[in-house]
């Protein structure tokens, strides 16, 4: 039988990292679409995002991406954030959008344009330093288009000397997180193309280096949870990047097209330790809002984070594990299902009234009339984007 107590003691320990790339405008590479009230700047970025945290009580932390990002103090914006209630969560390096890294970043054939990247990532750890911050995700567009463009292995040799650099760099406590990505914007090869890849560097590198998950990062089929088993098996997950996808990087509100997948990913996390606190494991969204208002869409992911959260932990860890010892299939199977069909939104309302908040997350953001005011009062300026 499942220990309610414990079930709900998890969920109100669970922090989920929120993009400040989410609060601004974004679209496709066909169009960017604006909306009134958008953040013109990080400060106002992070006050939304502290919305997000103050209605579900569960998003704390707030990933910065520089340049999108950049201040001149950033000790100030660290400040503003703890007085806004959150705090400064990964730093994002952004090696993808200058016209220098059309060949390729840390592995283009010219060494001018590899240091120019590295000083970017190495600027990446010193805004760590200044705001707290434990996490530096590093996710490259790197790859080629055409057989025969660049030496594959030499690209390689690159990328483990830019790595290597950086995680010299890395101080006391701090960590570097590595994304890979099947294929965009490259689509002959990527660099780093898949979990193999970021866990061989991972690996080389040492304990500072684990690898990051986007769930959208892979192509129709892979059974993502076993990736996120098997690192987690090796002490090599860092992280997340939720997201939802139907066709490729779609980067949909978690849980939007596929709620099953995400309950089975939740469901290997929690049955190997990934939500105690000591296995360090970042649960953070990377996700764009293109049509959807964006605070509430924020809030509505964090929901579906912590639904499939719920339902991993009511699974019942020892009928499974009877199950499949006698080599029940269909009971083992059963035995998932029931925790998957479990309405636990009344358990959520629960939990979170029982920590001061109100049990509809949604419900309560509108009834603050922040939306409403920051359409109002954000009027002029330059509205932050993505940068497409």
């Amino acid at each position: 039988m499942t220990d309610l107590s414990a079930v709900k003691a998890a969920l109100k320990a669970q922090r989920i990292e929120t993009p400040s790339w989410g609060y601004g405008n974004s679209g496709t590479r066909f169009k960017v679409f604006a909306q009134a009230g958008v953040p013109r700047d990080p400060y106002e970025k992070l006050a939304d995002a502290a919305q997000v945290h103050a209605t579900t009580g569960a998003a704390p932390l707030v990933s910065l991406h520089i340049p999108w990002d950049r201040v001149d103090d950033y000790a100030a914006l660290a400040a503003y954030a703890k007085e806004q209630g959150v705090a400064v969560g990964a730093i994002n390096s952004n090696v993808f959008q200058d016209d220098d890294f059309k060949l390729g970043s840390v592995t283009h054939p010219d060494p001018a344009v590899r240091a120019k990247a590295l000083a970017h990532l190495l600027e990446c750890v010193d805004i760590m330093d200044a705001t707290g911050s434990r996490d530096l995700k590093l996710w490259f567009s790197d790859g080629t288009n055409y057989p025969g463009q660049d030496d594959v292995t030499a690209r390689q040799g690159r990328l483990t000397e830019a790595l290597s650099a950086v995680y010299e760099r890395l101080g006391e406590g701090q960590r570097m997180l590595l994304e890979y990505k099947l294929f965009e914007p490259s689509f002959y090869t990527m660099d780093v193309p898949d979990w193999g890849t970021a866990y061989l560097h991972c690996a080389r590198l040492g304990p500072k280096a684990q690898v990051v998950v986007d769930t959208g990062h892979h192509a129709p089929g892979t059974n993502i949870e076993f990736i996120v088993a098997l690192l987690l098996r090796e002490g090599k997950l860092g992280g997340f990047d939720f997201n939802s996808r139907f066709y490729a990087d779609d980067d949909l509100m978690a849980g939007a097209a596929d709620p099953f997948q995400l309950f089975r990913i939740m469901h290997e996390v929690a049955k190997n330790g990934g939500l105690r606190e000591e296995t360090e494991v970042a649960f953070l969204l990377d996700q764009c809002h293109n049509i959807e208002e964006k605070i509430p869409a924020v809030v509505r992911s964090v929901m579906n984070v912590q639904e499939a959260t719920a339902k991993a932990l009511l699974v019942d860890q020892d009928a499974l594990r009877a199950a499949q010892t006698s080599g029940d299939v269909l009971g083992a199977n059963a035995v998932l299902m029931d925790a998957y069909n479990t309405d636990v939104r009344p358990l959520l309302a629960e939990v979170r009234e029982e920590q001061g908040l109100a049990a509809d997350p949604v419900a309560a953001y509108r009834a603050t009339g922040y939306g409403e005011r920051i359409r109002a009062e954000r009027v002029g300026g330059q509205q932050a984007g993505w940068g497409a």
